[in-house]
């Protein structure tokens, strides 16, 4: 299903990037096409001005004025040898009259458009005629990108829309799916503890259920865990270096001895507002994260540092590392890196972070077969 949904993106991308392309050719082509017929027309029109000083007083001049008259979309700029300007045609009249700096700027642009065309005076003089882009062809060279953006623009909203539907049908699914699972989990236990209550009874039975309390009592936790999915849950003043003091003891007793577990804190009592079973969750995920990546041995480090705003939690590890290219997905749900990982610890982890106790959970650094170090931040 991954693959297909990249293929479809790619082929969406390729389609996008055709017609773009095409669009452009096309507009490009047209334009020129444009400015070929109006320099044929402003050609024209310097022939009906030499017409009109050349011709003889009794000559019929009336094509010859119809064509120059008729020129009310190319503006032209005609100026002496000394580039003094004589006359000018189609120019914004408002701006003409606010003064001649307008005249020297548009001259200015025509000359870098155009090449002009020269009309002879007489034997010693000759008249320049430049001139630009008419606004109809401005408007067929810049119309179509801007169309472009405002699709771009429409496509990203839709993205955006669609995206943020998917997110909030996961989530349901999702809250759906923690729901379900500790109610699933509350018939047995509930089961088991009247189990335990029956063993108590008889002495030598002790051990045995001391032990089991312990294993049911995890499970109690993983429920509460789940059931606090989806709901807004009640964050406490909690003192976070015990807190973490607490998980990284329960991970040390499940870990191999060739891993070692160290804890810094300048301060040794720091709170900040938790929801204690959630934050348990985040911390023992990235603790058996860190576990899995150094496969048997290394070095976990747990960093606390208090800042004036907020409060930072960096777990790192010796282990494998992950590649640049994978950082940005690692908390996508579904992707893993483990032949058996079903892609849901980070991604619940950043979730429970970043919703319900409004901070941030990131990969601050990470280089392969060195380590890596997830940055929890929390506001204070």
């Amino acid at each position: 299903m991954f693959k297909q949904y990249i293929g479809w993106k790619f082929t969406l991308v390729a389609v996008a990037v055709v017609i773009i392309v095409a669009t452009i050719w096309f507009v490009n082509n047209l334009s020129e096409n444009i400015q070929q017929e109006e320099t044929k027309k402003v050609a024209t029109w310097v022939e009906a001005n030499r017409e009109l000083l050349q011709a003889p007083a009794d000559a019929n001049l009336n094509l010859a004025t119809e064509i120059i008259t008729t020129n009310t979309t190319i503006p032209l700029i005609l100026t002496d040898d000394h580039g003094n300007i004589i006359d000018h045609r189609n120019l914004d009249s408002a701006k003409v009259a606010s003064g001649k700096k307008y005249l020297a700027d548009q001259l200015e642009a025509f000359r870098r458009q155009h090449p002009p065309f020269i009309m002879r005076v007489d034997a010693t003089a000759n008249n320049f005629i430049y001139y630009g882009d008419s606004l109809i062809l401005r408007q067929v060279r810049y119309y179509p990108y801007i169309q472009l953006m405002v699709v771009a623009l429409f496509i990203g909203i839709v993205l955006f829309a669609l995206s943020s539907t998917n997110r909030a049908t996961q989530n349901q699914v999702w809250v759906g799916m923690a729901k379900e699972t500790a109610h699933q989990l509350g018939t047995p236990l509930s089961s088991m503890e009247a189990w335990l209550e029956i063993l108590r009874e008889r002495e030598e039975n002790l051990p045995l259920v001391n032990e089991l309390s312990k294993d049911v009592d995890r499970l109690k936790l993983i429920t509460d865990r789940f059931s606090k999915i989806g709901s807004v849950p009640q964050l406490e003043e909690h003192d976070l270096v015990a807190q973490v003091e607490s998980m990284i003891a329960y991970i040390r007793k499940r870990a191999p001895q060739k891993v070692s577990f160290s804890l810094e804190s300048a301060e040794q009592e720091l709170t900040a507002m938790i929801s204690p079973p959630l934050f348990d969750w985040v911390l023992e995920n990235l603790l058996k994260n860190a576990l899995d990546a150094m496969e048997g041995k290394g070095e976990i480090r747990v960093r606390i540092e208090n800042h004036p705003a907020h409060i930072t939690i960096d777990v790192s590890d010796t282990g494998k590392g992950i590649p640049k290219a994978l950082q940005d997905k690692i908390f996508t749900p579904g992707f893993s890196t483990k032949k058996r990982g079903w892609g849901l610890g980070l991604s619940l982890a950043k979730r429970i972070i970043q919703e319900y106790h409004k901070g941030r959970l990131t990969v601050r650094s990470s280089e392969v077969n060195k380590g890596t170090t997830f940055r929890i931040w929390l506001r204070k």
